[in-house]
């Protein structure tokens, strides 16, 4: 519900401030004082198109806030959670500023926000019906949601959608078998590549041994020469050998080590480097013993790299992945030897979940149908209640054609309204006026009463090109449907006024040379006068005044 609207510097409006509780909330006002831009300050807030005109000349920029109060089962609740967006579980603040060279930006709850969001979250928030602001209502999907909404089609909706979504999952997964065309040439070509990768040890560990080795080999010659100079150079013969110059290093010490006491660690040093060269001499021997040259090992190593790195280039990966190559292929093996049995198994998967889609799809049409019926007699009265004579409302059905996996059913909904007797219906989308629009949306809001998640209703200027009798059956519709939710009805007949719960006048006058508007909320004595007025022009007579009264007490 909304508690409050701010408006600063937006058209002819300087600033503001509006609270509003529950019930029906009425606008009035002379023609072109801006009665309906309270509507257009909500409109924008709903995410409508802005423009750098809105904006009150003279200003550098128009202020737009609103505050809703949510009940704890409010659809808008649940999106502002989804969103990050639920500062608050009891209210939400929507904020828009409009820039005057045509910028905007806006706020949700006081965090940045995108239109497009803005829109999604007032769409549970206000429904605005106007003459010119009838998309909801002519949009089919919005008629499709309207109808299940009225028929309480919710689990039915749910268990077509749950079939549809199942037998679509089957036939994708079919039509992808399917366009693997000729699976036996596709497997046998598969088996060769298989075959020539099997051929081959892939271990990870395997090929890096493989390219040590080979580089062993490929250098054979260059390590025995050199490990042949080291073992000279550590421990020959010589006396200029590392081994013999260590002995001799530790003799001399040895003679004045009783001295200082520090060269018994030395000693101990040069006996670990040593142990450590007589070691490396063992592993420099073990080295050149295993290089052998054997021309016939190198060369059966480098045909087995040749062989690994030519499957690499082939298959486009590392030699490192062969082996994650070769377990990819062998499962594509596995499921295209399985693919015909699949194939056939769903065949008879689809068949039950096409007969599955079917059933459900067609209690929901039944459910449709008997709504749809319920649905136009209802508006119809209610429409030639309202004005419109001799008018006719019906709810059509039409079959989307051969049954395919719909999460919607098995048709679509277009409202049709025959405007005048005689006249065969014809897509409300095409015929009706703009007063016309916003009388069928009050009928069909009072027909589906409480079924309407959206708990703020606004109408502007519903009661157009109707008086008497039939503008005094609108107040009292409007009135009625105020007890399920809140209503803001701008309006210039004193019969819609009389029977709001809350009454606003918005007033114009200039200001400094500029002409502003003004917005009073009524009290009960100001509310009679402007009854009055409404009722006897400029010159309000007593008359008037006792007419006023009179429609205040009914």
């Amino acid at each position: 519900m909304l508690k409050h609207l701010s408006i600063k510097d937006f058209a002819v409006v300087r600033q503001t401030e509006l609270e509003f509780g529950p019930g029906m909330t009425v606008v009035s006002g002379e023609t072109g004082a801006g009665k309906s831009l309270m509507v257009d300050a909500l409109t924008l807030l709903a995410g409508a198109r802005a423009d750098s005109g809105m904006v009150r000349h003279g200003s550098e920029r128009a202020e737009l806030a609103a505050e809703f109060q949510l009940a704890a089962t409010s659809p808008a609740l649940e999106w502002l959670r989804s969103n990050e967006l639920d500062e608050d579980s009891s209210h939400c603040q929507l904020r828009r500023v409009i820039r005057a060279d045509g910028g905007s930006r806006a706020w949700i709850n006081g965090r940045p926000a995108t239109i497009s969001q803005l829109s999604e979250l007032a769409g549970f928030l206000v429904e605005v019906h106007g003459q010119h602001d009838q998309q909801a209502l002519m949009a089919r999907s919005s008629q499709l949601n309207l109808l299940d909404a009225y028929a309480r089609n919710g689990e039915q909706r749910r268990l077509v959608r749950q079939a549809a979504q199942h037998w679509q999952a089957l036939l994708d997964e079919a039509q992808a078998l399917s366009a693997r065309g000729d699976v036996g040439d596709r497997i046998d070509w598969l088996q060769h590549q298989l075959d020539e990768l099997d051929g081959e040890d892939l271990d990870l560990q395997s090929i890096e041994q493989l390219t040590v080795s080979h580089r062993r080999q490929a250098h054979a010659s260059a390590l025995a020469s050199a490990c042949e100079r080291a073992q000279g150079m550590i421990g020959s013969n010589d006396d200029a050998s590392a081994l013999d110059l260590l002995r001799q290093a530790r003799h001399e010490l040895a003679r004045v080590a009783e001295h200082e006491p520090r060269l018994a660690e030395v000693d101990a040093l040069l006996d670990s480097a040593a142990i450590a060269l007589d070691e490396a001499m063992r592993q420099i021997d073990r080295i050149g013993e295993d290089l052998i040259d054997d021309p016939d090992s190198f060369a059966e190593i480098e045909a087995r790299l040749g062989r690994l790195h030519g499957l690499a280039r082939k298959h486009r990966v590392p030699m490192e992945e062969l082996a994650g190559q070769q377990a990819r292929l062998r499962e594509e093996v596995e499921q295209l030897r399985g693919a015909d049995d699949r194939l056939q198994v769903l065949a008879g998967e689809i068949s039950k979940a096409e007969q599955a889609w079917l059933a459900a799809a067609d209690q929901l049409t039944h459910s449709r149908q008997q709504a749809g019926q319920s649905l136009s007699e209802a508006t119809t009265a209610l429409i030639n209640e309202l004005g419109m004579g001799g008018s006719i409302f019906c709810v059509q059905l039409e079959p989307t054609g051969p049954a395919r996996p719909d999460p919607q059913g098995a048709e679509r909904v277009e409202f049709l309204v025959a405007a005048n007797a005689g006249q065969p219906p014809r897509p409300l989308r095409k015929v009706a006026s703009g007063g016309e629009l916003s009388r069928i949306s009050l009928a069909i809001e009072v027909a589906t009463i409480g079924l309407d998640s959206v708990q703020t209703m606004v109408f502007d200027e519903v009661d157009s090109g109707i008086s008497g009798a039939v503008a005094d059956i609108v107040g009292n519709r409007l009135r009625a449907l105020g007890e399920h939710c809140q209503v803001l009805c701008v309006t210039h007949l004193p019969q819609v006024a009389a029977k709001g719960h809350t009454h606003y006048r918005v007033s114009k006058a200039p200001v400094e040379g500029m002409t502003q508007s003004a917005v009073e909320r009524l009290d009960s004595k100001a509310r009679e006068e402007e009854i009055a007025r409404m009722l006897g022009g400029v010159e309000i007579s007593s008359e008037a005044r006792a007419a006023a009264r009179k429609l205040i007490a009914v």
